[in-house]
């Protein structure tokens, strides 16, 4: 949401500033520019990314209208929740874990949880390791070593759409002086004209220009950045499962398992052991 003020902001402070240096709105009003800089800017990131990402730039920018999920609240709930799975192995076994992770949906426990639930990579990653753990055929630091691989493949495709629209927003000022000189060039063939249409002419070349650095810096930049700190954001909570599901399958107490997650988690959501403590092990958690 905050991408959106921040936007909105830049637009209405470069408009006032306008008008009050005397600028008439109407001169920027370039049917043709606006035509140029658009197909220019889709049709390169079509030709460079293709269809499926270009969805995936359409989902990623419209998912930077809701709220950041990855809340201190989200991270309590984690916490609670895998110390609850993690308590449950170590009361039944490893063999009680089985109703909880192949159908997470109709858990005990997991559907307490629907935020959780709702992060479909999160809980296909939980549950696929836990089913590794559970086979018992995996050490440790191979499991550890099959989290990281799994975490970056999906690191990796996630940041696709947010380097797209990074490189299209670098494109768009050459893309504004593409517009801005075939104005020019129609501009040449008025040489000799009516200097206020010959004036009229170079203006609308130049809107060009100026809309491909508004583009870039105020538009594209922006957007890029948010996506890739949500990105960034969804990345920390992965690695929170997997700190956790690592000192898990050494064999560590639950809420050592948690502990270790905790400190994987930014401070400024970060809760503080006692709290933890107090969290996981409400509702008879214990």
């Amino acid at each position: 949401m905050f991408v959106i003020i921040g936007i909105v902001v830049t637009m209405v402070g470069i408009m006032v500033g306008y008008i009050m240096h005397h600028g008439n709105i109407g001169v920027l009003i370039q049917i043709n520019e606006f035509i140029i800089l658009g197909a220019c800017g889709f049709g390169s990131f079509l030709a460079a990314n293709g269809m499926k990402n270009l969805t995936g730039a359409i989902k990623g920018v419209l998912g930077l209208l809701k709220p950041d999920p990855f809340t201190s609240t989200a991270y309590n709930d984690l916490l609670k929740m895998m110390y609850q799975l993690f308590n449950v192995a170590r009361k039944e076994g490893l063999l009680g874990l089985e109703k909880h992770i192949e159908k997470p949906e109709e858990s005990d426990i997991m559907k307490n949880y629907p935020g959780f639930l709702a992060n479909h990579h999160a809980s296909a990653f939980l549950c696929d390791t836990l089913k590794v753990i559970l086979t018992g055929s995996v050490g440790p630091h191979d499991l550890s070593e099959m989290m990281e691989l799994d975490l970056e493949a999906a690191h990796k495709e996630a940041g696709i759409p947010a380097e797209a629209i990074q490189t299209v927003g670098d494109a768009m000022p050459g893309f504004g002086i593409v517009a801005c000189v075939l104005g020019v060039i129609i501009t040449m063939g008025k040489i000799g004209g009516e200097a206020a249409e010959i004036g009229h002419s170079v203006a609308a070349a130049m809107v060009g220009t100026f809309l491909g650095i508004l583009l870039a810096y105020g538009i594209f930049a922006p957007m890029a950045r948010a996506m890739q700190l949500r990105l960034a954001a969804e990345g920390q909570y992965m690695n929170c499962i997997r700190f956790a599901l690592f000192s898990f399958a050494r064999g560590e107490s639950p809420i050592t398992c948690v502990e270790f997650a905790r400190r994987n988690i930014e401070p400024s959501v970060r809760p503080g052991f006692a709290e933890m403590e107090a969290a996981v092990k409400d509702n008879k958690a214990a």
